[in-house]
């Protein structure tokens, strides 16, 4: 262990048991790139499994986005889908047909050729999944048929109907490259990140699984995205995470400098690190909208009316001026205001509590002599589980508790570490509320999020649960079919907007603010970078004198 680790272990110790902050000062880097150094990162949750598509939970992308190269690119600034181990890319008019030019000489990092048939496998696996070993199919990748390698640099897809998101599906996180002996694995043995052999700036150099994981740089790493100025390998020797679950501990670390880089920061918390004159990171995650989404399987949301009185009595801009800072935008549609195909429809989703009390009175739902709204011998009272991940979930669901309390409903918030939070989730009788929200710079975010056969967080019948007794809305599902296989660009923002005037007509959620990942990292860490949604990437971070 080095000296930094052996203090930064003493530290963590330090805080967790006295709550007290130590400040270090630090000048700020400047000049050429410095090669040398191990970053030390501290990450707010351990990660789960690292299948590439398993990459949607942002520890599990942190690790990912260095070690495993994307076909494509997509330009966090512009948007735009760029060269990275495909060199040009052609595609047929209905977008049902994709052809790949794949760069020479790339290689996983156990020397494996990064060709035109390990791209196949990789995609087939991703767009068809594997019983077998139980591996999924991607969530990003719509009607995929089968691959096709023409030589050994060339690949070609092929799919069932239009997917005009699969071009931009190859450029994100759940789409790392990986060799054929990681994809020969079942899916249970891809959390340990040992197993996992990409083609990235950085391989995995060694393990404790749930505390610690180090990352190396590759010495011979050559292939980065085409258009970034840096090239050749990290100016970073290694990586070092290091789970911390404590908010506190992780500023605390950060500013006594036994840390150099933290995820996770919460609002509260951004002041404090920016008077010691260090950076906060915040960016958009481009997707659906931080929300509370209702599972009308559940007869006490299964009316309309109870749902848009509930919408209408959340008061999501005292959430968010109560909670978050100007880096946690209010919500003005389902997805986020950066986001492709977003639609103003704010004017929907007014905070009006004499209408929500209207409508629940029209519902039939009237208050008790306890406070609490009863209709046929039940009481309004509902429950959701905190999402661990989510920045101050648990008092955001509280704050909402409150807000809906004051109509005679009753929110009880259970802890998201609880035993039975997995199986419960799945039952809309024991979780007809839910927190939910999903990063990913392309429309298809609304249908990884909302259709049965992705994320299902509706849970409609033949979706994620088998709990589910009846609910099923073919409109919804049809427009997110429809969304992911329209190949003309306007039609398919057109279909975008009306899912999302749809979803909020429907009041199946309550979006309430746009979320960003919020990261701090010390003045002498240079050449931070975050991909579209907010992951970051170290392949050109460095750090200065200090």
């Amino acid at each position: 262990m080095t000296t930094k680790l052996k203090r930064l272990a003493l530290t963590l110790a330090t805080l967790s048991a006295s709550g007290f902050f130590l400040s270090g000062a630090f000048a700020q880097g400047a000049g050429d790139p410095i090669k040398g150094g191990t970053l030390i990162y501290l990450e707010q949750q351990a990660h789960t499994n690292l299948y590439p598509p398993a990459g949607g939970f942002y520890p599990n992308g942190g690790i990912l986005n260095q070690i495993t190269d994307k076909l494509t690119y997509q330009n966090p600034k512009t948007l735009e889908i760029e060269p990275w181990i495909a060199e040009s890319w052609t595609l047929n008019a209905d977008a049902t047909e994709y052809t790949f030019k794949i760069r020479p000489g790339v290689t996983f990092s156990d020397g494996t050729p990064l060709d035109a048939a390990a791209v196949a496998r990789n995609y087939d696996v991703f767009g068809l999944g594997n019983k077998e070993l139980k591996q999924p199919v991607s969530e990003v990748i719509n009607n995929y048929a089968r691959s096709e390698v023409i030589d050994p640099l060339t690949v070609k897809f092929y799919f069932k109907k239009p997917s005009p998101g699969f071009l931009q599906g190859t450029s994100v996180i759940g789409s790392g490259l990986v060799a054929a002996s990681t994809l020969a694995l079942p899916f249970e043995q891809l959390g340990d990140a040992t197993k996992i052999i990409g083609s990235g700036p950085f391989v995995v150099d060694s393990e404790t699984i749930g505390k610690e994981l180090n990352l190396k740089a590759r010495e011979e790493y050559a292939w980065g995205p085409a258009k970034l100025e840096h090239q050749g390998r990290p100016y970073l020797d290694g990586i070092t995470y290091i789970i911390t679950g404590e908010d506190s501990v992780r500023i605390g670390a950060l500013l006594a400098g036994q840390a150099d880089f933290i995820r996770q920061v919460q609002a509260y918390d951004e002041k404090q690190v920016e008077a010691q004159d260090y950076q906060i990171y915040a960016p958009s995650t481009r997707g659906v909208n931080n929300s509370v989404v209702f599972r009308p399987d559940n007869p006490l949301v299964a009316d309309v009316r109870v749902r848009k009185a509930l919408l209408h009595a959340t008061d999501t801009k005292e959430i968010v001026t109560t909670l978050f800072s100007a880096n946690y935008p209010q919500a003005t549609s389902i997805i986020a205001s950066t986001a492709l195909g977003y639609r103003d429809i704010s004017a929907k989703l007014s905070f009006d509590p004499e209408k929500a009390k209207a409508l629940l009175d029209e519902a039939g739902w009237t208050v008790g002599a306890n406070g609490l709204r009863q209709k046929d011998g039940k009481e309004l009272v509902l429950t959701a589980y905190e999402s661990l991940p989510q920045p101050q979930n648990k008092e955001t669901l509280q704050l909402v508790a409150q807000q809906w309390g004051k109509l005679g409903v009753k929110l009880t918030v259970l802890a998201g570490d609880s035993g039975s939070r997995i199986v419960d989730d799945l039952d809309p009788l024991k979780t007809p509320v839910s927190p939910a929200m999903v990063g990913r710079a392309d429309p298809d975010v609304i249908k990884s999020q909302y259709y049965p056969k992705n994320r299902d967080v509706l849970r409609q019948k033949g979706g994620q649960s088998d709990k589910v007794q009846s609910f099923a809305d073919d409109k919804l599902n049809g427009l997110l079919e429809a969304l992911a296989s329209e190949p003309d660009r306007e039609k398919r923002l057109a279909i975008a907007g009306e899912v999302q005037d749809y979803v909020v007509d429907q009041a199946y959620a309550v979006p309430i603010f746009e979320e960003p990942q919020a990261f701090a990292g010390a003045p002498y860490v240079q050449g931070i970078a975050f991909e579209a949604v907010g992951r970051p990437s170290f392949y050109s971070t460095w750090l200065a004198e200090h």
